[in-house]
């Protein structure tokens, strides 16, 4: 067990596989050394017409293949039928049974290159006879001639019973490149070599390759676990990130091990189609997950600049950008995991782009709500946080996607809304509003003197410019007109206030003022009704701090500057309050 660890670890730690030399009498390799060296490949002109075209293109590849040029083994792989092998395994038995053959021709009496028929007009030729099975090259139907299916099927059983008549000895030499399978099984004692559906040393390897991608996955994700948590005490901008956000990277290296040590263990086809099938579905979907959390990683770290920002464009540009990054990791891994299962993705578009018009109708909503999204990350019609009132909806906003935008409504419920309405519907952005309004009419009773509506306006006025949030250049108190049962007042004022909190904290603040300075220059509010006056006796004296008649209009301004100072001086003091803050 110990002896089949180490070997199968050290075939790991190697990226290019060389054999060792299954060495031969001089009788029987004699054939190998009279094979020419250096054979052009017909694989130039992309056919292979005869048997000796065929031959000549497999030894040469697989001799450049021997000197480190693992580019050439495509071409070798060219010259095999792989038509009855599973699409799923055929790039890892098109490789292995290359090496086999390739050690098999190296070991073997086969007809000299010259006496390999150039042109024939048979359908079949057999290269080399044995007890399990003859090599045979046939043509397809596209007339070229390959090693049949059937050769592909025998080369395992040829070559064990050609090998297990010879010795192995590593002198150095690099003539056979064999798979990494045969290298382990060479090594292995006689009783390792029987078993039940798979050889003993091969359900040993298995298991090795099993606990090996598990205690990966545990050393890894324990590594990232302990560097993720260091980078939070060091970096703020971490801090809202799981300590186990690179988790997903652990299991990808797992799958990628036991990617590597299924390739190495010569099983069958059956037991591989389904491990290698479960374990590249297995890659794809860690690789998906691993970039998915890469990408969360970015986005807290891009957020946390954007809030240092006073720009509220790259807080809307920040979460665009990380659902753009996923789905591009989503496409990449589907293309990835399609590849990895030989599903043909250039058919697959072809297919898409025979249906576009199709897929372009269905997807109509799809489209008009990506390019509302674009168009509200162009135009900039709100950011994130601002009062909108778009069509009947009313809230702060929340979030833009690709697909909808949410809305909190002051109901504190979540409105979501399609983008595409965006793109053809009023909005009304409130909070970019750099004042907020307040027109009123002051409604006083007809009986009010016209010295009293003078010093009433001029006192609004004068509370307008001691209050800290109202808009000093621009505002408008005047007596505007007569009303069917009042004497109107025009107030017409502004704040520059940074939230809706602090504007109706500033308007209670106005109003009360407003009230009291009228009481104390006895200001009558008219209402509504009509009243009937009975008048009897005299008329009661007016109070000691009564307007006199025919008083002038310096003296009103005079008295009602008084007033209002008297009132602000009392409700607001020296101190300017600041904007509205809520306990955290």
């Amino acid at each position: 067990m110990m002896k089949l660890a180490f070997l199968l670890f050290s075939v790991l730690l190697s990226t290019v596989t060389q054999a060792d030399v299954y060495s031969t009498a001089a009788t029987i390799s004699k054939n190998t050394t009279e094979q020419p060296q250096s054979i052009e490949s017909s694989s130039q002109s992309g056919k292979l017409r005869s048997p000796q075209t065929t031959v000549k293109q497999f030894i040469n590849a697989m001799t450049k293949v021997t000197t480190g040029d693992r580019d050439s083994l495509t071409l070798a792989v060219e010259t095999l039928d792989l038509s009855a092998v599973s699409q799923l395994i055929r790039d890892e038995r098109g490789e292995e049974t290359a090496r086999l053959l390739f050690t098999i021709i190296q070991l073997s009496d086969i007809p000299k290159i010259d006496d390999i028929p150039a042109e024939t007009l048979k359908t079949s030729y057999v290269l080399l006879r044995s007890d399990e099975g003859n090599i045979v090259l046939k043509t397809n139907e596209q007339k070229n001639w390959l090693f049949s299916s059937k050769t592909v099927e025998n080369v395992p059983d040829i070559f064990q019973a050609l090998t297990d008549n010879h010795t192995i000895d590593t002198n150095g030499d690099s003539s056979v490149s064999l798979p990494a399978s045969v290298q382990l099984r060479s090594q292995m004692p006689a009783f390792l070599k029987h078993g039940f559906i798979l050889e003993y040393w091969q359900w040993l390897g298995l298991f090795f390759i099993i606990v090996l991608g598990s205690i990966a996955d545990k050393v890894l994700a324990w590594v990232l676990k302990f560097n993720v948590a260091r980078w939070q005490k060091n970096h703020p901008s971490f801090e809202t990130l799981d300590s186990t956000v690179l988790r997903p990277l652990g299991l990808m290296a797992m799958a990628l091990i036991w990617w590597s040590g299924l390739n190495m263990l010569g099983l069958p086809d059956t037991a591989l189609l389904i491990l290698l099938v479960a374990v590249k579905l297995l890659v794809s979907l860690s690789g998906i997950w691993s970039a998915f959390r890469v990408v969360d990683i970015f986005d807290a770290l891009w957020t946390n600049k954007a809030l240092r920002t006073s720009n509220k464009f790259d807080d809307l540009l920040v979460p665009m950008i990380s659902k753009s990054l996923k789905v591009f990791v989503v496409v990449i891994g589907i293309v990835f995991a399609a590849d990895n299962l030989n599903i043909d993705v250039t058919s697959l578009l072809a297919g898409l782009g025979l249906g576009g018009l199709a897929f372009a109708l269905a997807a109509k909503d799809l489209l008009g709500n990506f390019f509302g999204s674009v168009t509200v990350l162009l135009d900039r019609p709100f950011s994130i946080g601002d009062w909108v009132v778009i069509g009947d909806i009313e809230g702060m906003v929340e979030e833009v996607g690709f697909r909808s935008t949410r809305v909190r409504t002051f109901y504190n419920s979540l409105v979501t809304m399609p983008n595409s309405i965006l793109t053809t519907t009023k909005i009304d952005n409130m909070g970019a509003r750099r004042y907020r309004r307040m027109k009123s009419m002051l409604a006083v009773t007809y009986d009010t003197p016209p010295e009293r509506i003078e010093a009433f306006c001029e006192g609004i006025r004068k509370i307008i410019q001691m209050h800290p949030y109202m808009r000093k250049d621009m505002y408008q108190v005047y007596f505007n007109e007569y009303g069917a049962a009042s004497l109107d007042i025009l107030v017409y004022v502004f704040w520059a206030t940074p939230d809706w909190n602090t504007e109706l904290r500033e308007r209670h603040r106005f109003l009360l003022d407003i009230l009291r300075l009228a009481r104390q220059l006895e200001i009558e509010f008219a209402y509504p009704t009509q009243t009937l006056y009975l008048k009897r006796g005299d008329v009661s004296a007016p109070s000691a701090q009564a307007f006199k008649p025919g008083m002038s209009q310096q003296d009103a301004f005079s008295r009602g500057q008084q007033e209002a100072e008297a009132i602000v001086s009392q409700t607001l003091g020296d101190e300017i309050p600041g904007p509205v803050e809520f306990p955290r």
